[in-house]
């Protein structure tokens, strides 16, 4: 699970950048800018919901071995 998190973590970070350099920063919210700007966003959740999964990972099995 750790390494298909940190994998998933690394594709989304490769999204941020690729759609970075298609953003249109004269007019970011018109055209293939506005679907950049949404890809980035989505990229940008996908890496906080694995860093709370591997988080929440981490405090279960704190939990299991204090038991």
């Amino acid at each position: 699970m750790k390494i298909l998190s940190i994998i998933l973590s690394a594709i989304a970070l490769g999204l941020i950048i690729f759609n970075f350099t298609k953003v249109d920063f004269n007019a970011p919210f018109k055209g293939e800018s506005i679907i950049a700007v949404i890809t980035i966003v989505a990229s940008l959740c996908v890496i906080l919901m694995m860093s709370i999964l591997r988080i929440s990972k981490r405090i279960e099995q704190k939990v299991k071995e204090h038991q």
